[in-house]
């Protein structure tokens, strides 16, 4: 196979919105690119900025003391008695993600021919061109700053640093500072929060090559110059920040250095992490050259896929860092983001993260790593304040501070939900697979959650089963019940998956959480041959519905499948059949796919991923929406949608290879390179028509089985020793 697909994507006119915005970003800050020729603009965002709006001292429910009558009255049938479970507050949003200003660069003699922008996946860099002009913008991992530079003949610019997004609050007090340095200029925008003593200050240093430099408040003027190079930081504080100390802390990292120099810097750094996965799937050379406007109107193209997949990996290690990506990654340019821009646990972080350990992005792992980490002390207050337990509870819905449980309504009793823990972990678990070895934070980590099982399951049914009781699926409710409810499949799954986990993480006490797992039911078989949502009596299904929660135990975990429980896999894809897309949300046509895939249903996968390719999901930047038609700026599709392809075509577990588990029948060739598995292997995968070839290169020795369409096969893999599997028509 030669060639490969373009990486990145070009826009041949200006975004007329920032959610048509090109994207950069280091994990911590970010950029978002936009405006047009004459007033280019840089939207500037850091993970930290969400606004106080008393979350911040909110608390979870204190329900502990009323838990056993709760499960008394679920036990004997009183299925709407949850509805009461609750201390009475309204629904309360977290503190929302928000953008923190815009560096604006007006230009008064703008030439508005030939306009351009373009990204570069492979450097992070952002490029705004016209015929005579020319803006590039990168946010450097090397040294965790927005970098700018503006290069024009006799270069005319008026620089401000605009907090007039769309709405700002009326009430955020904003000041302006700015001051000449040998550089050029050094411009500071001040910004505290309504009512609070919280806030923000963006610094930006101004070095300008020839012409001249004057200060125009608020901001600055740059005439006659050969170029314009910026660097901004933001930062969150209480009281004052000392804009010297920043100032100071710019000019160390300019020190000299041009804008090739900064960007060198960078590149090494995220270049690298970008190139370890690449997918080739032979598109025509003429589709990969067009503009991505053009290429999103062609939703069968292989190479639209391809492009998709590149984006999806760039943008996601752009969006982590110092967090995972939040609903809308690491970017906004709106104050009143959906659903508060922040993580919202019971699937969509869930989904954006899936292709973490696969497709070689450690980054996101530890960024997600970072998030649970932190909050762990919270999670143990939702365990002791809701159920009375120790351990840890995961909230569904977080800001990235606070991880408290107090998001929460009639209708959406999230605060009953207890899987969270275990679908967080699971990709850390994953990454400890990967890479051998485990992490004793993710150990620390399971043994908390074992532990709020041990002394949540104390209920049992008649057979002697423990019961997961109140129980919620995210966000269904059964026919014939509650939101709240008894044994959600997921719940069951999660509470053994997590119990087995641990034990395997911890051999001194690995009988009596094994023990424990064991006596938890097992999933039911409801009257359609679907596996059932809730495993009780009474409880009927709901199958119009955007989430797959009872899916759980196919994807993500290996607890159902088609090799070792082929029964419950077989009830899995009734179940997968009957389920609707309720509200078309891209997260649940793509929770479909990998479930599907699975469960070796590639037809299926191409449906769902064809539902979100013809549903104009996706900005000309390639981010994507959370409804058809670009409604709602969102990035599960974006973020999701590589971890599809790589199930459909790979899967693996520490002890299973299957290549080709469920190949879509729109894609008939292609190469899928540098995928890890969880036997601790990089993998190389090409197929075409005549059959596929696969290329193992183990770094430690392990017996694995190998599974095709042609049967299954044991394999000795021997540490630095590579292993090519040959395999007929498929």
């Amino acid at each position: 196979m030669t060639g490969g697909p373009v990486h990145g994507t070009w826009e041949p006119r200006p975004a007329a919105r920032w959610e048509d915005g090109f994207l950069s970003g280091n994990g911590h800050h970010g950029a978002l690119v936009f405006g047009d020729p004459d007033d280019d603009r840089v939207v500037v965002t850091h993970h930290t900025l969400v606004r106080p709006n008393g979350a911040e001292h909110a608390e979870p429910p204190r329900l502990a003391a009323e838990l056993p009558a709760l499960q008394d009255r679920l036990l004997a049938g009183d299925l709407t008695a949850a509805e009461d479970f609750t201390d009475g507050r309204p629904m309360q949003w977290v503190q929302p993600f928000h953008p923190a200003f815009q560096i604006r660069l007006r230009r008064p003699d703008a030439d508005a021919r030939d306009y351009r922008r373009a990204v570069d996946f492979r450097t992070g860099e952002v490029t705004a061109a016209t015929a005579d002009w020319t803006s590039r913008v990168l946010v450097s991992r090397a040294d965790d700053v927005i970098v700018q530079h503006i290069t024009a003949p006799a270069l005319t610019l008026d620089i401000t640093l605009d907090h007039r997004l769309p709405h700002v609050p009326a009430a955020l007090g904003v000041g302006h500072g700015a001051l000449l340095t040998p550089e050029g200029a050094v411009l500071s925008l001040r910004a505290r929060y309504p009512d609070s003593d919280r806030g923000y200050t963006g610094v930006t240093l101004v070095a300008v090559t020839g012409g001249r430099l004057s200060l125009a408040a608020p901001g600055a003027r740059v005439e006659g110059a050969d170029s314009v190079l910026l660097l901004t930081r933001v930062r969150r504080h209480t009281g004052d920040l000392d804009v010297t100390e920043e100032t100071r802390a710019l000019r160390a990292v300019l020190a000299g250095r041009t804008y090739d120099d900064l960007l060198d810097r960078h590149t090494a750094l995220h270049r690298t992490a970008y190139e370890r996965v690449a997918l080739d799937l032979a598109a025509a050379p003429d589709e990969r050259a067009l503009p991505g406007s053009e290429l999103l109107g062609r939703p069968g193209s292989t190479a639209l896929l391809e492009r998709l997949f590149a984006a999806g990996r760039y943008h996601l290690l752009s969006a982590s860092g110092l967090l995972p990506p939040r609903l809308t990654g690491l970017w906004t340019g709106d104050w009143d983001t959906a659903w508060s821009g922040a993580f919202t646990t019971d699937a969509n972080l869930n989904l954006q993260t899936a292709s973490a350990a696969a497709a070689a992005l450690p980054e996101v792992t530890e960024a997600l790593a970072a998030l649970v980490h932190r909050q762990l002390d919270d999670w143990r207050e939702n365990a002791r304040a809701i159920f009375g337990a120790r351990g840890i509870v995961a909230p569904p819905h977080t800001d990235g501070e606070s991880g408290l449980s107090y998001h929460f309504s009639r209708e959406y009793p999230l605060h009953l939900w207890t899987a969270g823990a275990d679908w967080l972990l699971k990709p850390l678990v994953d990454h400890d697979d990967t890479h051998g070895g485990h992490d004793p934070r993710t150990a620390a980590a399971l043994a908390e959650t074992a532990l709020f099982y041990e002394d949540f399951l104390t209920r049992t049914d008649a057979d002697g089963h423990l019961v997961v009781v109140p129980s919620y699926s995210p966000e269904n409710r059964p026919a014939g019940g509650s939101w709240g409810a008894i044994n959600a499949a997921m719940d069951l799954s999660a509470a053994r998956h997590a119990l087995r986990t641990a034990a395997a993480y911890h051999p001194d006490g690995a009988a009596r959480l094994r023990a424990l797992a064991d006596r938890l039911p097992p999933h039911r078989t409801n009257a359609d041959g679907a596996l059932a949502e809730w495993a009780w009596p009474g409880l009927g299904d709901t199958y119009d519905h955007r989430h797959l929660s009872h899916l759980y135990a196919v994807w993500p975990l290996d607890e159902i499948n088609p090799y070792d429980t082929p029964a419950l896999a077989a009830a899995a894809h009734r179940a997968l059949e009957l389920r609707g897309a309720e509200n078309d949300s891209a997260h649940g046509h793509l929770h479909h796919a990998l479930v599907a895939a699975r469960l070796r249903d590639g037809r299926r996968v191409g449906e769902a991923l064809a539902r979100v390719l013809e549903g104009d999901f996706f900005h000309a930047s390639l981010m994507s929406a959370h409804y058809p038609r670009r409604d709602v700026y969102n990035a599960d599709a974006a973020h999701t949608l590589p971890a599809v392809v790589i199930e459909a075509l790979v899967q693996s577990t520490p002890d299973r290879l299957v290549l080709l588990p469920a190949p879509v029948p729109a894609l008939p060739v292609g190469e899928l390179r540098g995928v890890r598995t969880r036997f601790g292997a990089v993998l190389d995968l090409a197929w075409g028509p005549g059959g596929a070839r696969a290329v193992l290169r183990p770094h430690r020795t392990h017996r694995i089985e190998v599974r095709t369409s042609s049967g299954t096969e044991p394999l000795d893999l021997v540490a630095g020793e590579d292993h090519v599997l040959t395999l007929g028509t498929w």
